[in-house]
Formats: structure tokens, sequence, C-alpha cells
């Protein structure tokens, strides 16, 4: 019988992670009261040897976050129609149901202890556990990444973090690799305007940024992306306002989300979808299957689908947010991938990090597990304590097919979607690159604040690189926008006259000032 001892006063008496109880826990076993240590110290041992372990490998990105439970309810319809004549996903078509919901945000580039305030893309993932198994939807606040070929993804990551050898953040090195991605230059106006740092995780968007297909029951398939909008409105923070926050309080939007869901203050988002007919769109002037694009309201209207409400914090940080796992392969029936590359490479490395950091079997965690039966014939592997595995013990059987017992094939819940594939395999770009007609457009569509604040942001960033890639920028925010070429330009060339000044000035004031006292 597991029975709680108690001491006098009322409380539980400590154990070890044995259940021994641990009479002293102030001091080590000596030789004498001086020592040395013995080595048969074994609770001293044992709580040492744990403490050394605490701590699982931080995230490769996406490190910083916080998260919280709740809930996804469909609203069973697309403009009108039944939304089973789109996708045949339960998650979706039954409105009876609300599907529990985990949702981690996060930065992206920075370690665990990062400022919340840094300008960076937000993680927006959200684990949906349906009943026909787990959904990840993996995404970002903002709509579009930097680049479309996930070849090049270690590289950017490498790029925007800091100096391998002086370990400080240099941003010369981030708009090097820049220089030579164009591609990256919409997601960079996003990121060096105010929407690159979110005032709070409740007010900001999020997104799937990839197409995805939806699939109905005769295996028809459409195009979708992902959007979610805040209830609670969005607001994003200029870099002064950033700077303020984060002299106060570098937690701020964990905090934020944390105290506003414990005072019953519960954040809502409403999911929308965008839907276009699967094939190329040789119409466009833009690849709809490319992360660096949006697909504009006016020609692919979004359509309410559903709400997202969060209304439990976790109650364990380390085994609910910081051991949470998700992967954008994660799909249920009626959901199905597109060919995005960025998304194709993203399938394979999201699972695939959650194995090496969290273990083989970190789809058994609380957190992780999906709130339906699951029956496989795929065992062991460090921490495996699963005892219900198929039809293991009578007879023993832990393989599929066979005549004697065990498990069997599910039926198709509706016609397969089979999409037609023929081609030479080639290592090519795409051919619809367009990598500066959007981002000139988002510039235009910017407020003028936001405007001036991408500018100084730029120009702020820019002064510390060499001139060969300030001119390699310039002449892409050209290809941008003439307007948000010469605003950069111009801000380049005051900025330099300023510095030149600034450090006349910083040379005066060090040579007027004295020694420090040696207190020692």
């Amino acid at each position: 019988m597991d029975k709680k001892s108690k001491d006098n006063h009322g409380k539980e008496t400590m154990t070890n992670q044995q259940g021994h109880p641990v009479t002293d826990n102030q001091n080590v076993r000596t030789v004498g009261n001086r020592g040395p240590t013995t080595l048969e110290n074994y609770d001293f041992i044992e709580k040492i040897s744990h403490f050394d372990r605490e701590k699982i490998p931080e995230r490769i990105v996406h490190a910083r976050g916080t998260g919280a439970y709740g809930y996804f309810q469909s609203y069973g319809t697309v403009n009108g129609e039944p939304i089973s004549n789109y996708t045949r996903a339960k998650v979706f078509t039954n409105t009876e149901t609300q599907t529990p919901v985990f949702l981690r945000f996060s930065t992206v580039v920075h370690g665990k202890h990062s400022p919340e305030t840094l300008r960076d893309p937000r993680g927006f993932a959200i684990k949906f556990y349906t009943e026909d198994g787990n959904w990840d939807l993996v995404g970002n606040n903002l709509k579009i990444f930097f680049i479309r070929d996930p070849l090049k993804f270690p590289d950017m990551i490498h790029a925007f973090r800091p100096d391998p050898v002086t370990n400080v953040q240099n941003l010369e090195r981030m708009f090097d690799f820049i220089s030579e991605s164009p591609e990256a230059m919409h997601m960079v106006t996003f990121v060096f305007s105010p929407w690159g740092i979110p005032a709070t995780y409740r007010h900001m968007q999020g997104s799937g940024v990839h197409t995805y297909k939806w699939v109905n029951h005769e295996g028809k398939a459409v195009l979708v992306k992902y959007h979610w909008e805040p209830v609670q409105g969005i607001k994003n923070l200029t870099q002064k306002e950033a700077n303020k926050i984060q002299g106060e309080n570098f937690n701020h939007a964990t905090q934020d989300l944390y105290e506003a869901i414990e005072n019953g203050d519960y954040p809502e988002w409403e999911l929308y979808v965008q839907i276009m007919e699967d094939g190329e769109h040789p119409e466009l002037d833009f690849d709809p299957l490319d992360a660096t694009k949006l697909w504009y309201k006016d020609d692919y209207p979004w359509h309410k689908v559903g709400k997202l409400v969060l209304n439990r914090n976790p109650e364990n940080f380390h085994a609910e947010v910081e051991q949470s796992a998700f992967g954008t392969g994660v799909l249920v029936d009626g959901l199905d991938f597109s060919d995005d590359k960025m998304l194709q490479g993203r399938t394979y490395s999201y699972s695939d990090t959650q194995r090496y950091r969290v273990g083989a079997n970190y789809l058994q965690l609380p957190v992780n597990k999906p709130h339906k039966n699951v029956v496989t014939n795929q065992t062991g592997g460090m921490m495996d304590f699963r005892q219900d595995y198929g039809d293991f013990k009578n007879p023993h059987v832990d393989y599929e097919p066979s005549t004697i017992a065990g498990l069997k094939e599910a039926k198709n819940a509706g016609v397969e979607h089979e999409p037609y594939v023929e081609g030479r395999l080639q290592r090519q770009p795409i051919s619809r690159e367009n990598n500066f007609g959007q981002a000139g457009e988002t510039y235009r569509r910017l407020n003028d604040w936001e405007k001036d604040d991408l500018i100084n942001n730029l120009v702020s960033a820019l002064l510390g690189c060499h001139k060969d890639i300030q001119d390699k920028m310039l002449d892409m925010f050209y290809k941008c926008d003439k307007d948000y070429g010469a605003r950069v330009e111009k801000g380049l060339k005051s900025g330099m006259e300023s510095k030149e000044e600034m450090m006349e000035d910083a040379m005066h004031d060090a040579e007027e000032m004295g020694h420090p006292s040696d207190p020692y």
C-alpha cells in the first residue's frame, strides 16, 4: 500500500527516489567532521547524479518558450458550405466536440533564458489531441519564412546566432547571409518592423506558414493556409518600447500569459483558412507553395472555421512545456502535405530532433501522448514503460501480418488522395522566385510609424556591417521599393557621420577619466 509518511507537524517526510527515508539532507558522510568524504554516500551520489542530468538538451531552435492548455471548437462550415466538402478530418467536421489542445509559444534563435523582447519571429505550435490521434500545427506569428529550401536552414540559423568565437551577437553575420539570399527580403521587412517584436503572446497572430492540403471523403484535395487571429487584438512593440520592458522584466510575455489564465482572462484566437485549388497556378507571379510568400486576402479570402481558447496553465514547466514535442509531419486523416520543400524538410527534422532531445519514447510523456488508445508493435528504447502493446502476451505476436493473432490494419476512412507526380530529379530553385515583389508590397502597406521603426532598426543594424554587405543590401532594398531603398541609404549616410562624431567624443571622454580604485 502506498502510504505517505508524516512527521509530528503533519508534513510528508522526504525519501530518495528508491523510496528510502532521508534522515539527514544537510550533511554528507565523512571521516570526522572535516572529511574526507566517503564514496558510499548513496543519497548524495544519487541526488547529485540526478541533478547533473535534470536539464535535457535545449531545443536547437525555439528554445525559449512557454505554453498552456485549452480547446479548439470547429464551426463546421467554410463560407457557408459544410466543411466536409473540403476535408474529412474529424477535428473540423465534428462540431459537437471540443478538441483538447496544448499550445507552445516561443522565440526562435536564442537560448532558453534569453529576453522575450528580442527581435525574432515567435513560434506558435499547437498540439490537437483529436479523436483520430494527435495533429501538430507548427508555425509562427508571421505568415512567411526567410528561406524556401531546407538545405539552407542550418546555415541560416548559424548566421543568426552569436559569433562562434566571441559568443557575441553580430548582425553583420546575419546580413552577410541575407545579402546572398534575396528570398529573405520579405521576412526581413516584417522582422525589422514592429511586427518583429509582439507585445505579448496573447496579442500576436499565429500561422501554419506552409501550404498544406485538405482531403475530403472522395479523395479530392485543395491547398490550404492556416491563420490564427487573436480576439484580444494585435499589439506590437517599437524597439524603444521593447528596450524599456527588457530593462525591467525579460520574462514579460511568459508572465503575462500565465497571470491572464490564472485570473480567468482566457486568451482566444479564431482560426481562418485560405483555400486554393490544387495545382501550379501559372497565372500567379509566385509559386503558391513558396514559404516566403503570402496569399493576399483580396485574391484568396480568409474563411473563419473555428476558435481556440487557452484556459489552463501547466503544473510543471519542465514536464509539460520543456518536454512538449511537436512535428510538422504529425497529421490526421483528412489533412495532408503539399510539395513545399521547407515543409517536407521540417517534417523529417522536427520529429528527429525530439528523439534526440527528449528520447525515443517521447510520445509516452503525458503532454505528448495522444488522448486516444495507442496500439502499436513498436517497442523498446530508453524509458519505455508501456504494458499495453498489442497482443504480445497470449500468444506472443509483436509483428504484422500474422495468421495467429496480433494487430490488424485499420480501414481507410475515405478514398486515398493520390496526387500525380512526374519529372526529373533535379537540384534547381523554383521557377517563379519573385524575391522582391511582396517585400515591396509589405513595405508599402505598413503604417508610417511602422515604416519609421523599420528604417531605424535596419539602419542601426547595418551600420555595423562592412560596406560591401551594406551595398548588397541597399541594392535589394531598392529592388523591393525605391522609397524603401532611398530611406535606408539616407539613414546609413547620416548614421556613418554620427558614428564618426560619437567616436571622437568617446576618445575625448576616455582621456578625462581616471583609473578605477583597487579594493583588494
